[in-house]
């Protein structure tokens, strides 16, 4: 389970990211899908990654270090929050450069483990996220793994969750609200940090 967790640092590009750890999980989706909000409620803080409501206010790539524990061992490894997909209002030329700045940062950062891409559960079927899903596919090396975690679960009903679970059954169904899907995710991630360590 993981026990405590601290902000290190925020970078705007792979050159001035934090050294690199044996094992991360990265957190990537578009804009005010509940990035900040879902490794809050991981590690158990309200506010650890800072979250907003106003869309695209993450521009920048942020560093947590993470310390779960199993049977009495104590693990290292690291959440990396992205800036959102889409949505923010800046200049064509600004998000260029974001987009090139994480590109590099995704192909290059190899301690990379964990793609979590978050989906709204109640927008499936966006391009943007066809998008992402189709980029991350491209680039996930051998000892990289995809998951697909639907936020908001809250806001369907039982059938329309089912359906959800049928499509995609090796995905997450989270609910920050009704605290539900944490604690399946949370032993997702640290099985694969063990399987690293």
């Amino acid at each position: 389970m993981i026990i405590n967790a601290r902000f290190l640092s925020s970078a705007s590009h792979i050159s001035n990211s934090v050294p690199a750890y044996g094992f991360e999980a990265v957190f990537l989706g578009r804009s005010n899908v509940g990035k900040s909000s879902l490794i809050n409620a991981l590690c158990k803080q309200k506010n650890l990654a800072k979250s907003s409501s106003t869309p695209g206010k993450t521009r920048l790539i942020n560093f947590f270090e993470v310390c779960a524990k199993q049977e009495e061992i104590k693990q290292n490894f690291i959440f990396i929050d992205l800036p959102g997909f889409g949505y923010a209002k800046v200049s064509k030329s600004l998000r260029e450069e974001w987009d090139k700045s994480l590109d590099e940062f995704l192909k290059l950062r190899i301690s990379i483990k964990l793609f979590l891409h978050l989906i709204d559960a109640r927008h499936t079927e966006l391009e943007l996220d066809k998008q992402i899903d189709e980029y991350l596919q491209s680039l996930l090396k051998p000892e990289q793994q995809i998951i697909k975690v639907f936020t908001k679960s809250d806001k369907l009903n039982k059938a329309e969750m089912a359906r959800l679970k049928n499509k995609y059954p090796n995905s997450i169904l989270i609910s920050n609200l009704k605290k539900e899907g944490l604690d399946a995710l949370e032993k997702l991630i640290i099985s694969n940090l063990w399987t690293f360590s």
